[in-house]
């Protein structure tokens, strides 16, 4: 990862471990519209997709009543949700090295930014990125490609000098589809096959390992 300056962050799975906040949420939602779901462990998979479209899917919803899934999930993680959430251990000091040694950090998030900037803050890891890109409450903009060409266009990135950094395949798409490398980790919801099927450039099992690969810069 020679001459990267710009590193771009996935939120939930990459920073932070997000699951209890984004199921308590979901189950919320599913209450609400009478939908039983007997199989709470398969629930992790909805995690770093855009949920209108994991709702619509996985339920056989229609759009009007994946619209209504999202609005319920929203009126729990909003006020109670966002905050059941946890940073990955050690992340706070990777973002804090890689601060000081000029890189520049950015989200890009399928979660809406107002939320994303939200747990950022809580956390206070907001004062180490140089931009939040996230998707829109109106449900636009959830597309990972979209989310880091918005972010490409809005900081004027260099794509060639950027890397993404997520667990899901999401993540390796949208960068491969921005002309950016791509690093994998494995500590998050996607699982190892998902990933390599996608052909990431790097795959780490640790945060940590990040200050290795980019020390040498």
């Amino acid at each position: 990862m020679t001459d990267t300056q710009n590193i771009l962050f996935d939120l939930d799975g990459t920073l932070t471990d997000p699951r209890e906040g984004i199921i308590n949420s979901i189950l919320y939602a599913l209450d609400n519209l009478g939908i039983e779901e007997s199989r709470v462990d398969e629930l992790n998979s909805l995690i770093g997709p855009p949920l209108r479209d994991s709702f619509i899917k996985r339920y056989n919803l229609s759009e009007m009543m994946g619209n209504r899934a999202l609005e319920l999930y929203r009126e729990y993680f909003s006020t109670k949700g966002i905050y059941e959430n946890m940073p990955y251990p050690g992340i706070d000091t990777v973002l804090a090295t890689l601060y000081q040694h000029n890189f520049r950090i950015y989200l890009a998030t399928s979660k809406p930014t107002v939320y994303a900037e939200k747990i950022l803050d809580h956390f206070d890891l907001l004062r180490f990125f140089s931009g939040v890109t996230g998707s829109n409450l109106d449900n636009t903009r959830t597309d990972k490609t979209e989310v880091i060409a918005h972010m490409v266009s809005t900081a004027v990135l260099e794509t060639t000098r950027s890397v993404m950094v997520g667990d899901r395949k999401h993540d390796i798409i949208g960068a491969k589809n921005n002309n950016m490398k791509s690093i994998a980790v494995t500590y998050g919801y996607g699982s190892v096959q998902e990933i390599t099927t996608e052909h990431p450039d790097l795959m780490i099992d640790n945060c940590k390992e990040l200050l290795t690969i980019f020390s040498s810069n």
